[in-house]
């Protein structure tokens, strides 16, 4: 059972890393993004869309372990 999950999660972690790589390849066409008056350089499409990807991969986690803190009752967080 231990190693049909971890079959699993490879199968699904491989999966998106394709994804990824294939979306890369297919949208390199040059773009400049302008934030609150801050200019990027120009960069493929892909680039900063990957990079919302993986800064949403960090946020959900933490949202999730503060979301679990505040679950838990005061009297386990004292000691």
């Amino acid at each position: 059972m231990r190693n049909l999950k971890r079959l699993i999660f490879f199968v699904i972690v491989l999966l998106i890393v394709v994804a990824t790589v294939v979306f890369t390849l297919e949208n390199q066409q040059p773009v400049a993004l302008v934030f609150f008056g801050w200019s990027a350089p120009e960069l493929s499409v892909a680039f900063p869309v990957i990079l919302a990807l993986l800064v949403g991969m960090l946020i959900g986690p933490f949202l999730a372990w503060v979301a679990r803190l505040r679950r838990k009752p005061k009297s386990s967080r004292l000691a």
